[in-house]
This record gives structure tokens, C-alpha cells and sequence, in this order.
């Protein structure tokens, strides 16, 4: 399932930036002046003394209580959300939300230098807003802009919605990895579900 190197690193990217986003702090209204606190909130976290084990307790929360894990988990699946039952859908949900709960905390959980520099927002409806930014250049990684579509149907409380890395979202990345491994199995979504339980035991 997850035969590309570069999806390897764009999953990861993805993981990394839903976890700066999904901090609750309801007082900020403006996506950029969100984004802002919670990049330094998060800098914070991974940056503890904490083992391995409480910094993966913490990031699963925190993921559960301020990510739209099911609007990403749902956009995931693409056109197959048609063909499937109601009973198969709680399913995928449910394997989805592991999925990506597992993914970014283990990976997250090591990560000790992010350094996000917010830059400009774009209101693109009432429900969502580009905030720009930069993942700041160290010794072992490049300078990486980072675009944030960021949900505001509730301005009280944003939804990370996807993020775009260099121009790529990792929405449809994901997604069309999905679609790949479905479409192999000859449109079977259990090879989907198959590989989602593979990865989460």
C-alpha cells in the first residue's frame, strides 16, 4: 500500500501539519492568528521532556478533540463512498480514524525542532481560508511552504481540511493512493480495508 517513497514523505507532511493545527483555542478567530498560536503551542509539546509514550498519549488527543479526522478520512475514500453500505462506511471510518491517529503520533512523537513561520492568509468562502506558511530550512531538512485549508464554518472552533506541500495536497495524494489500491483489487474496498488493518496492528 505504501510502495512510494514519495507518499511515504507526503503522509508524513501530512501528519506533521495537522498536528501544529489542531490545537483548541477558541479565543482565536482569524485562521492566521490560529495558526500562529498553535505552531508555537505545539513547538512546545514536542519539545518536552515527556517519553515517548506520554507525547503519543497527548498527540492522539489532541488529534481527536481539534482535527477533522472523519471529513479527511471521508474525502480519503473519493467516488467509492458511493458504492458502499452504511454498515461498511462505519467500518472505514473506523479503521480510518486509527489509521491516521497511529500514523502522526508514533512519527510526531520524535520530532523535536518545527519551526513555522506564519505568513498571509486568503479568505476563499465563509467556510474556508488559506493560511500560507513556511517550515523554517534546518541541517536536515529544506525550507517547505506550507499552505493550510483551513475550515471556519465555526470561526470559534477551525478544522484542518487539508494541507498543500509545495504546491501538492496530501488530500488528494491520500486519496488517490486509496484509489489505487481499490482499483488493483478490482474495485474490492476490502483490499482497502485489508491494508487500513495491516497497518494498525
Amino acid at each position: 500500500m505504501y510502495s512510494s517513497k514519495i507518499i511515504k514523505k507526503l503522509n508524513f507532511y501530512l501528519i506533521f501539519g495537522l498536528i501544529f493545527f489542531s490545537f483548541n483555542i477558541s479565543q482565536s478567530k482569524e485562521p492566521i492568528n490560529f495558526v500562529e498560536e498553535v505552531t508555537s503551542k505545539a513547538s512546545n509539546v514536542l519539545m518536552t521532556s515527556f517519553d515517548k509514550e506520554e507525547k503519543i498519549k497527548k498527540l492522539r488527543k489532541i488529534a481527536e478533540e481539534n482535527v477533522d479526522i472523519r471529513g479527511v478520512g471521508f474525502y480519503s475514500l473519493g467516488k467509492h463512498r458511493k458504492k458502499i453500505n452504511k454498515s461498511q462506511l462505519n467500518e472505514y471510518h473506523s479503521l480510518f480514524k486509527e489509521y491516521f491517529l497511529k500514523s502522526f503520533s508514533s512519527r510526531l512523537s520524535e520530532y523535536t525542532d518545527p519551526k513555522i513561520n506564519v505568513l498571509s492568509q486568503e479568505i476563499l468562502s465563509p467556510k474556508y481560508t488559506i493560511v500560507s506558511s513556511i517550515l523554517v530550512a534546518s541541517e536536515n531538512r529544506p525550507e517547505i511552504k506550507i499552505e493550510w485549508r483551513v475550515y471556519t464554518k465555526n470561526p470559534e472552533k477551525p478544522l484542518i481540511r487539508d494541507l498543500i506541500i509545495e504546491g501538492i495536497s496530501l488530500a488528494r495524494t491520500q486519496k488517490e493512493e486509496f484509489n489505487s489500491v481499490i482499483q488493483s483489487a478490482e474495485g474490492d474496498i476490502n483490499a482497502l480495508f485489508d491494508n487500513l488493518r495491516k497497518f494498525n496492528n
